[in-house]
């Protein structure tokens, strides 16, 4: 008789925990996307006729954050892999020209130094940061992690 129910039950948090991964992916990639747009309208940023480049320091401290965030909330490597696409997406997507002409990413001056140094410094930070995500261990969502377990983690053997 409580053979049966022993069966199902490992099943159900199974089941809830690929859902609440899931679930993280819509706002990882909604965070990920407003951010990244914020920080490449800042790029021409001046204070006092000089370029300040704040947009690089977010892209840098955002995709750092955003990627572990996402991985240590859904417990899903592939979650957490969304934001760093997302800012990438957005970034080259403003490197394109519009039909009318107009262009978010230019390419030369003191702004164009800026824009290059936004890029290289925000795929560096996303690629280490997925980097740190794939090589570390897995890792269960916040709300599913219970209390610690017990024993040394050995198995017995010493």
């Amino acid at each position: 008789m409580t053979g049966t129910a022993g069966l199902s039950a490992p099943a159900a948090p199974t089941r809830r925990r690929s859902w609440t991964g899931a679930g993280w992916a819509v706002p990882a990639v909604l965070l990920a996307g407003w951010l990244a747009m914020v920080e490449v309208f800042w790029l021409p940023l001046r204070v006092g006729g000089v370029v300040f480049p704040v947009s690089v320091l977010a892209a840098v401290a955002g995709n750092l954050l955003l990627v572990d965030a996402a991985h240590r909330l859904s417990g899903s490597r592939a979650v957490a892999l969304l934001p760093a696409a997302t800012w990438l997406v957005v970034a080259v997507g403003a490197m394109i020209r519009r039909p009318e002409g107009d262009l978010v990413l230019i390419g030369g001056g003191a702004p164009g130094a800026v824009n290059l140094v936004f890029l290289l410094l925000g795929v560096t930070a996303a690629a280490v940061a997925v980097g740190r995500v794939l090589g570390g261990a897995s890792r269960r969502p916040v709300s599913a992690r219970g209390p610690a377990p017990a024993g040394s983690g050995t198995g017995g053997v010493r």
